[in-house]
C-alpha cells in the first residue's frame, strides 16, 4: 500500500452527504486532509471557486490536481487510479455517493439561523 503522503485539501459542507461522502473515503483510507468548510467560512468558498473555476462542492484537491464537483467514489476511483492508495475490502462508513438527507438538510437550516428584526 503506497504511503500517505499526498497532500489533500477538500472543500466541504458543513452538513452534506456529498461532503460526507468525501470524508467517509478519507477515513476509509486512513487519509490526512486539510478540510475547508465553506459554510462556516466564505473566504475558503471563494477560494473554491478560484481554483475549480466553478461553485459546487464538494471539490478535492490532491498533490495540485483539481477534483471539482465530486462524490467520495469519484474521489476514490482517482486516488486508485493513481495508485495513491491501494484496493480495500473496508467499507466506508457512510454513504459516499449521495445528496444530503432530509435530516441534514434541517441541520443546514438551523445553522444559518433565522434573522430577527427589532423594532
Amino acid at each position: 500500500m503506497p504511503e500517505n503522503n499526498i497532500e489533500i485539501i477538500a472543500y466541504l459542507k458543513t452538513h452534506c452527504g456529498w461532503s460526507e461522502g468525501v470524508r467517509a473515503i478519507m477515513r476509509k483510507h486512513a487519509l490526512d486532509f486539510e478540510e475547508k468548510d465553506i459554510i462556516a467560512n466564505p473566504a475558503f468558498r471563494w477560494e473554491m471557486e478560484q481554483r475549480s473555476g466553478q461553485p459546487l462542492s464538494p471539490c478535492v484537491v490532491v498533490d495540485d490536481v483539481m477534483l471539482a464537483d465530486v462524490s467520495g467514489d469519484e474521489v476514490e476511483a482517482y486516488l486508485l487510479e493513481k495508485g495513491l492508495v491501494g484496493s480495500t475490502e473496508k467499507e466506508a462508513d457512510a454513504p459516499t455517493d449521495s445528496s444530503c438527507t432530509d435530516e441534514q438538510h434541517a441541520a443546514m437550516e438551523n445553522a444559518a439561523g433565522k434573522i430577527n428584526f427589532i423594532d
